[in-house]
C-alpha cells in the first residue's frame, strides 16, 4: 500500500525550484549570455516544472513560458551541425551533450503533458532532441560513468521518440556490465559521479528498459554509501579516483535516490539517510521536476531506523575502514593507486591522506606522512591488512636505484640511447639495460580504532632520511600545546596537543620508541609537507588546507601517536 503524500516535502521542492525559476521569469526576454548548454537545459527543465506545479509561484505563468523560449533559442544556437553542443573542455562530446539531452527529454515529457499553450516549447525541445540523436547513437565516451549517462539519454529519447535503434545501442553499452565491485562501489569510487550520474542514470534505464538488475546495483551502492556518511553530513571521498578525492561532498545530492528506494522498499536505513540528506533543507532546484516525473518521490518516508552505535566497516576493494561511536568517527585509508601505477594521473586514487577523525565540531581532516626519499612523494600505502577487529596495518615500500655502466654489448658509439622513464625520472639512458643498485625504504603504519579515537604506530625503516607527519585540522578551532611556526602551522613536540572547537576536542600525544628524538620548531627544512616531484616538476601541489601541525625527525624511527576525542555531539 502506498504511503500518503508528504505535502511539506512537495512544498519544499517547489520553493527550491522557485528560487532559481522566479528570477528568470521576471526577465523573460533577457538573453542568457555566457550560460553553458548544460545550464541552459537545466533552466528550461526547472522553468517548465515550475509552470506545471500547483505548488510553484509560477504555476500557469506566461512569463515562465516566455523565459523557456528565450533559453531554448540560446540552447538551439549552441548546437553544432552534428547535433552535439559546443562549449566546455571536451570537443564535440557525445557524453557531455548527453547530460543536456537528458534534461531536454525530461522537459519534453513535462511540456507534452501541459496543454496547447506549451506546443511551441514541445516542438522546440523535439527539434533539439532530434538533431542530437544521430550523434548520440554512434558517439563514444571516455570515462566509466559516461556510458551510463549516454545510455540514459538514448533511453529517454526512445521514451518520447520511439526508435528501436536507441534501446539497442543502450543495451550495447550495458552489455559491458555495470562497473560495480563486490563491496557496492563503482569503479571510479566517486561520490560525485555516483550521486549525480551513475545512480540516476541506472534508475532511469531500469525503468525504461525494464532492467531490475540495474535497480539492484543502485540499491547496493546506496547501502554501501550508508557507511561512508560522515558526521557533518558529507560522504567520504578520500578513496575516490576522480576530482572529489580532494574535496568534501555533501550528502544532499543522494536525497532523491535514498528517498525513492526507501519509499519503494520500506528500508528504514535508507529513510534515515534521506532525512539526513534533507536535514539542512531542500535546496536542489531540479527536485521539483523529478517529483513530477516520478510521483513516488512525493510519498511519505517509512519510519527511519535508529543509528546503530558503535559500528565499524571495512571495504577491502577500496582498502577503506571506518569506526563510528558516539564520541569519534575515524577513517583509515590505504587504497591509493599510485604505488602500483607509479604516477599521478586523473582517474587514479592519489590522495595521500591515510587517517581522518571527527569529534563533533573538532575535525582532523587529514593525517599525511612526508618522506624525503628520492623525491617520490608522501606515504601512500600499497597494502592494507586487517589484523583484528578495528586494527589495520598499512605498508609501503619505495624502491629506487643507482645505475651502473652499460654492458659492452649495449653501448653505442653515437651515445644516442633510448629515452626511458625509470619510475621517477626520464632520461636518454636506456635504464632497463643497465645493472642497478637498488635502495629501499619501507614505512608501516598500524592503526587501532577505538571508541574514543585511535592509536597509531609508525615504523620508518631504511636509509636515514627526513620525515614529517602532518595533521591538518579543519579551521575554526584553537590549537594548544604546540609551538607556532607561522602561516597557520605548528610544531608538535613531546607535549600533548589539543585542538578544541567549543566543547569538542581532539588530543594528540606522540612518543618516540626507537631512533632519534623529534626535531624542534627550528627545523623548517624537515617540518613541511612535500608532495613529491610529480607535482613539483610542474609547480603544483596537493597540499591540504587548514590548521597544520607537524612533527618530524630522521629515520629509521618508530613512534606511537595517541589520538583521543571528546565530543558533546
Amino acid at each position: 500500500m502506498l504511503s500518503p503524500l508528504d505535502h511539506e516535502f512537495v512544498r519544499s521542492v517547489a520553493r527550491a525550484a522557485d528560487r532559481t525559476a522566479v528570477p528568470l521569469a521576471a526577465c523573460p526576454d533577457e538573453e542568457p549570455a555566457g550560460v553553458p548548454h548544460r545550464g541552459l537545459a537545466r533552466r528550461v527543465k526547472t522553468l517548465v516544472a515550475a509552470y506545471r506545479s500547483p505548488e510553484s509561484e509560477l504555476h500557469g505563468s506566461g512569463q515562465a513560458l516566455a523565459a523557456v523560449m528565450t533559453h531554448l533559442r540560446a540552447l538551439r544556437g549552441a548546437q553544432t551541425p552534428s547535433g552535439l553542443f559546443a562549449g566546455g573542455d571536451n570537443v564535440q562530446s557525445p557524453p557531455d551533450s548527453a547530460f543536456t539531452v537528458n534534461d531536454v527529454c525530461d522537459a519534453y515529457v513535462l511540456a507534452a503533458g501541459g496543454g496547447p499553450e506549451l506546443q511551441d516549447i514541445t516542438a522546440a525541445l523535439a527539434e533539439i532532441a532530434g538533431a542530437a540523436t544521430p550523434s548520440l547513437l554512434t558517439g563514444g565516451v571516455h570515462t566509466p560513468n559516461h556510458r551510463w549517462e549516454l545510455s540514459a539519454a538514448l533511453a529517454r529519447l526512445h521514451r518520447s521518440f520511439p526508435d528501436d535503434r536507441l534501446p539497442a545501442r543502450a543495451e550495447e553499452w550495458l552489455a559491458e556490465g555495470v562497473d560495480i565491485d563486490p563491496e557496492g562501489l563503482y569503479s571510479e569510487r566517486s561520490a560525485v559521479y555516483a550521486a549525480l550520474v551513475t545512480n540516476p542514470s541506472l534508475l532511469l534505464l531500469a525503468e525504461v528498459l525494464g532492467r531490475t538488475d540495474l535497480l539492484d546495483a543502485v540499491e547496493r551502492n546506496l547501502a554501501t554509501t550508508l557507511d561512508l556518511i560522515r558526521p557533518d553530513r558529507t560522504v567520504e571521498t578520500v578513496h575516490s579516483r576522480r576530482q572529489d578525492q580532494r574535496l568534501s561532498f555533501a550528502l544532499w545530492p543522494y536525497l532523491p535516490h535514498y528517498r525513492l528506494l526507501a519509499i519503494r522498499t520500506g528500508r528504514g536505513d535508507f529513510a534515515r539517510a534521506a532525512r539526513l540528506a534533507a536535514a539542512d533543507g531542500v535546496d536542489d532546484p531540479d527536485l521539483l521536476a523529478q517529483t513530477l516525473l516520478t510521483p513516488d518521490l512525493c510519498r511519505a518516508l517509512p519510519a527511519p531506523d535508529a543509528e546503530k552505535l558503535p559500528r565499524d566497516g571495512y571495504l577491502p576493494t577500496a582498502r577503506l575502514a571506518a569506526h563510528v561511536s558516539a564520541t569519534a568517527h575515524t577513517v583509515v585509508y590505504g587504497g591509493s593507486d599510485v604505488p602500483e601505477h607509479r604516477r599521478i594521473r586523473s582517474g587514479l586514487a592519489c590522495n595521500p591522506t591515510f587517517l581522518r577523525m571527527f569529534a563533533g565540531a573538532a575535525v582532523l581532516d587529514a593525517v599525511r606522512l612526508s618522506q624525503a626519499f628520492f623525491d617520490l612523494g608522501p606515504f601512500r600505502a600499497a597494502d592494507m591488512e586487517q589484523l583484528a577487529a578495528n586494527r589495520y596495518r598499512l605498508t609501503q615500500t619505495l624502491t629506487s636505484a643507482y645505475y651502473q655502466p652499460l654492458p659492452t654489448d649495449r653501448r653505442r658509439d653515437d651515445g644516442a640511447y633510448r629515452l626511458v622513464d625509470e619510475g621517477r625520472f626520464s632520461a636518454s639512458m636506456a635504464f632497463p639495460d643497465r645493472p642497478q643498485d637498488e635502495v629501499s625504504h619501507t614505512t608501516r603504519v598500524e592503526a587501532e580504532l577505538r571508541e574514543d579515537g585511535a592509536d597509531l604506530r609508525i615504523d620508518i625503516s631504511g636509509p636515514s632520511v627526513p620525515w614529517a607527519l602532518e595533521l591538518t585540522f579543519r579551521p575554526g578551532g584553537e590549537v594548544r600545546g604546540a609551538v607556532p611556526l607561522g602561516d597557520g602551522s605548528w610544531c608538535l613536540t613531546t607535549e600533548p596537543l589539543t585542538y578544541r572547537v567549543g566543547d569538542d576536542e581532539i588530543r594528540v600525544e606522540a612518543t618516540v620508541e626507537t631512533g632519534e628524538p623529534l626535531v624542534g620548531p627550528d627545523r623548517s627544512d624537515v617540518l613541511r609537507y612535500d608532495p613529491g616531484q610529480d607535482y613539483t616538476v610542474v609547480g603544483g601541489t596537493d597540499a591540504a588546507a587548514g590548521n597544520r601541525v607537524y612533527l618530524g625527525g630522521h629515520g629509521p624511527q618508530a613512534l606511537t601517536l595517541t589520538l583521543r576525542a571528546t565530543s558533546q555531539a
